[in-house]
């Protein structure tokens, strides 16, 4: 038999060939990764899967004598076991990762420039953000495949900024707020950006791609974009048809729908040349016909890197004393922080590979932006349309989201003469290509069929972006969704009707404030019906909130001062108000020695002692005298008293003999008096 020790957080099997492999019990402190159920201390090569409490690691035997790697699953184990990730490279296709690094830099390189000019700022400032986004935060843990460039939510604010303080107190702003990243990073508040709606992303995701498209449509042909998205799209017609009056103009838009359609059928290209990214193969093509005689195209103008980098000086960090300067840099946090981690929620949901870790994403976003803020850059968020571009390149890694900074750098120092040979237009094309697949239009028909809340919200959000801006939008989206679920939690049923003397309101469900109203047309319907008695039947609820329980206990309150009324409220347990507190600290262990002495006290006197009641007497008690009102009349509770009864008096007199309230085999019970389960819910009746 096989069994295993848990020393020093490593399973060490002990195996025993007089037994068959299937029989060995699971090994003490060796747990399923997944399910956290016992797993077998060994099996066949590569079939067993554990971790233990002290070595999360998982870990796969070969052989029969397998060693676990450290707690990091790295590594080599003892004799013949040997961890699953054994180097860092290990599985990587780095053919793959390469390619991946290019497209996301032919992506990026317009986007960096883009937000640049955008901003207010030189084009090369776009470009060190990129770089630092790719070498700096592209190296960090936190989110595997996203990838971080200049912030396009912030380029609006950015500009404002630049045109009130000036260039130079850009970076003391950027500093400060990498600052406070990571200071919300350390005490761990990234993790709120995880509980975020599936329709709230996917229509963050088709509100960045929309606008995007018709953006990115106006350089496709040469021409610049009028300004805001709802401008873009509104021109986009116009745009059209002065495209085609020109003939340089012409020429570059067809540069750019090639790239367009390129991009969608490359992939059916038979052979192996289809490994070849779309995007590589049309700055290739776009580069040649850029050359051709004739041809007049835009194309790329990088300065020198090293002369736009503007270094804060102490002038600078005294501008800190100034509120405003203060204030936007709390704004500049707010809005990059949540950026880049609603980024993070939608390119998880794009992969199956890692998730992202929150906290250490917003770190390493605070650490880019305080490098940033050094030089005196752009601030920087991660960007949907590159990490979109990552992911639908085959990328598994860090690997090339960390090359592409490489790329940026290298052409921008070393080649920028390259550079200056491809078409904007085809750039242009690449992005519009990455903003069908974010619109990812297919996604409305198919969330319609499967939820028509979760529909709205999802075209509210997009809607909301468009119109607005990203954070705005999804703040937008996030309120949607907070007051759909809020709806669908408040499905409660409120019934009243009148039988015979008694009018009935039967409540079921989650009562909250926002069922308010019908729960108080039912309860004015049973007060208008004239019966002497109202009964209130809330054992069907499962959430009383404060707004709900007060409306019932001001009802019941008033109608029970009339003295002709009788008012009965049936509450579970964990709904009813507490009882009152007992004013004796006798623990139950005195009280049943002081009824086991005067029982034994009986038995000595010759008296039979009590006989103990039954479970019908239990669940159906004889009624008590209550209390009597000319002994002290103070003592008889007012209608506002909180006191609890079982009311055995039948308002017409004999008893029903039959079978009442679910219960066949009990006959016999007063008619009035409610027979339901106290074992489930307790006797409970105000």
């Amino acid at each position: 038999m096989t069994s295993g020790r848990h020393a020093r957080g490593r399973v060490q099997p002990v195996p025993s060939p007089s037994y068959d492999i299937d029989e060995v019990f699971p090994a003490e402190g060796a747990y399923d990764a997944q399910s956290t159920q016992p797993m077998p201390a060994y099996a066949p090569a590569g079939e067993t899967v554990w971790e233990t409490a002290d070595a999360p690691g998982i870990h796969k035997a070969d052989g029969r004598t397998g060693g676990g790697p450290g707690p990091k699953g790295e590594g080599k184990g003892r004799g013949k076991g040997k961890g699953t990730t054994g180097g860092a490279l290990q599985g990587v296709n780095l053919g793959t990762e390469i390619s991946a690094s290019l497209v996301v830099f032919l992506v990026a390189l317009p986007l960096c420039i883009g937000v640049a000019v955008a901003s207010g700022a030189p084009a090369e400032l776009g470009i060190i953000t990129g770089v630092i986004g790719g070498l700096v935060v592209g190296m960090t843990p936190g989110s595997t495949l996203q990838v971080s460039g200049p912030a396009a939510g912030l380029a609006a604010l950015v500009a404002e900024t630049v045109e009130a303080n000036g260039i130079a107190m850009l970076g003391v702003i950027v500093l400060g707020s990498g600052i406070l990243q990571i200071v919300l990073g350390m005490i761990r508040l990234g993790r709120m950006f995880q509980a975020t709606s599936i329709a709230v992303v996917q229509g963050m995701l088709a509100g960045i791609g929309l606008p995007l498209m018709f953006s990115q449509s106006y350089p496709l042909a040469d021409a610049a974009a009028p300004g805001t998205a709802i401008e873009n799209i509104l021109g986009f017609p116009a745009h059209v048809v002065d495209t085609f009056m020109n003939a340089q103009t012409a020429i570059a838009a067809l540069l750019g729908i090639a790239t367009v359609v390129l991009s969608f059928v490359w992939k059916k290209v038979p052979g192996p040349v289809k490994k070849i990214p779309a995007a590589l193969v049309a700055v290739g093509l776009g580069i040649v016909v850029a050359s051709l005689p004739g041809v007049e195209v835009k194309t790329l103008q990088v300065g020198n890197l090293l002369a736009a980098i503007q270094v804060p000086g102490p002038e600078q960090f005294a501008g800190l004393a100034d509120p405003a300067i203060l204030t936007a840099i709390v704004t500049f946090t707010v809005i990059a922080s949540a950026e880049s981690l609603f980024t993070a929620a939608a390119v998880d949901r794009m992969h199956s590979g890692k998730r992202t870790q929150f906290n250490s994403e917003l770190i390493a976003q605070g650490a880019g932006n305080t490098i940033c803020g050094m030089l005196g850059s752009l601030p920087m968020t991660a960007v949907v349309a590159r990490s979109s571009a990552n992911v639908q390149s085959g990328a598994k890694t860090r690997i090339s989201r960390t090359l592409h900074g490489l790329w940026l750098l290298a052409f921008a120092l070393l080649l920028p003469g390259v550079l200056a040979l491809i078409p904007i237009s085809v750039l242009a094309g690449v992005l519009v290509h990455s903003g069908w697949k974010l619109l990812a239009p297919e996604q409305f028909p198919t969330m319609w069929r499967q939820d028509r809340g979760e529909f709205a919200v999802m075209v509210l959000t997009t809607g909301a972006i468009v119109a607005t801006a990203l954070l705005e939008g999804v703040l937008i989206g996030l309120a949607a969704g907070i007051v759909l679920a809020a709806l669908r939690m408040s499905q409660t049923s409120v019934e009243h009707r009148v039988e015979g003397d008694t009018a009935k309101v039967v409540m079921k469900g989650n009562a909250t404030f926002l069922r308010l109203p019908k729960l108080i047309d039912a309860l004015e319907a049973v007060g208008a019906a004239g019966t002497p008695r109202i009964r209130l039947d809330l054992m069907g609820v499962t959430h009383l909130d404060h707004a709900c329980r007060s409306q019932i206990e001001e009802f019941v309150t008033q109608k029970r001062a009339d003295p002709d009324m009788r008012v009965e409220l049936l509450m579970p347990d964990g709904l009813a108000a507490p009882k009152k507190p007992k004013t004796s600290k006798e623990s139950k262990a005195s009280k049943y020695a002081k009824a086991s002495t005067s029982d034994h006290a009986q038995r000595a006197a010759g008296q039979p002692a009590a006989p103990a009641p039954s479970a019908r007497d239990r669940r159906f008690p004889e009624p008590s005298a209550g209390p009597d009102p000319t002994a002290d009349p103070g003592a008889v509770p007012g209608p506002s008293a909180e006191w609890y009864y079982l009311d055995p008096y039948p308002l017409d007199g004999p008893a029903d003999p039959g079978p009442y309230d679910g219960y066949p085999g009990v006959t016999g019970i007063p008619d009035g008096l409610d027979a339901f389960d106290d074992s489930r819910w307790g006797e409970t009746r105000r």
